[in-house]
């Protein structure tokens, strides 16, 4: 097949992408591997290149995060060509919707409401146009329309949002970590008396109540974690260096060698960060 122009075209922007995804599933002269996808099997790989865009953020590579926006779009661009296939919708009618939504939920911008509010108040509008529009999907319940989807952490922050504007909460932190001590107690006792299904069980409730907790108290979870894996990442890295530079790797050391050098790892971070707060 002759190449088309627009494909070779380095400035083609998204009509380019739009027709390179349209050839890679033609069935009689694409790639037999996208051919063969569909929307199951792509959505774990959507997941990923969303992960990796946080990644490239949470790490500042700005140099590293067009590309892998130009990844998560390209599983826009996947998940539409099926979708055109089957009739269902285009990619036009993917940013129509969107762009449809953003004006519908900025009237304060697009509209002729007052600008000159608070954050406060641009989410209370903001929760109330959403509402509505889980109203009009005829869904009626409060935990209604959190995808399942989701990350577990994530999903369990946004049950609990959901749950506290109808008054379901905790008046504060304090009893949240009264809670957190009462499912840590029961947990102890699930590991000697019960089940695994029942010591999962009681997992999942410490987690939960854990993530109520960060609500609580501003954090958002995911990023905590992430920050906290980033954390002991490049800790156990300077462990492994430091047993490097005697000749061992960490199978050849033993706990207390370790911890020994987790310690020294953390006091020397703690006096860069020192040395870095002090002004000059």
């Amino acid at each position: 097949m002759a190449e088309d122009p627009l494909i070779l075209n380095p400035n083609g922007g998204m009509p380019r992408l739009l027709e390179i995804m349209r050839r890679l599933r033609d069935p009689e002269t694409g790639c037999p591997w996208d051919i063969e996808q569909d929307f199951a099997t792509i959505a774990p790989y959507t997941i990923e290149e969303a992960y990796e865009v946080a990644d490239a953020i949470e790490r500042e590579a700005w140099d590293e995060l067009k590309g892998e926006l130009g990844d998560l779009l390209f599983q826009s661009v996947f998940h539409a060509q099926m979708a055109t296939e089957r009739g269902l919708f285009t990619f036009d009618e993917v940013a129509d919707t969107m762009s449809d939504k953003m004006v519908a939920r900025h009237p304060h911008v697009f509209g002729d409401e007052d600008r000159e509010k608070s954050a406060e108040q641009q989410t209370r509008d903001w929760e109330t146009v959403k509402a509505a529009e889980r109203a009009a999907k005829a869904q009626h319940g409060t935990l209604d329309g959190v995808a399942v989807g989701l990350p577990a952490l994530l999903r369990a922050l946004k049950l609990q949002k959901r749950a506290a504007r109808v008054g379901f909460d905790w008046p504060d932190a304090g009893h949240v970590i009264d809670k957190i001590a009462e499912e840590a107690g029961e947990l102890v006792e699930a590991r000697d008396s019960l089940s695994q299904a029942e010591i999962e069980e009681e997992m999942g409730d410490l987690l939960f109540v854990m993530a109520n907790l960060a609500r609580h108290l501003g954090v958002e979870p995911e990023g905590a974690l992430r920050a906290a894996n980033a954390k002991f990442t490049r800790r156990f890295e300077g462990i492994e260096a430091r047993l490097a530079e005697m000749g061992k790797r960490p199978e050849d050391s033993t706990l207390e060698e370790m911890d020994a050098l987790w310690n020294a790892v953390k006091a020397e971070e703690k006096r860069a960060k020192a040395d870095i707060e002090i002004p000059e």
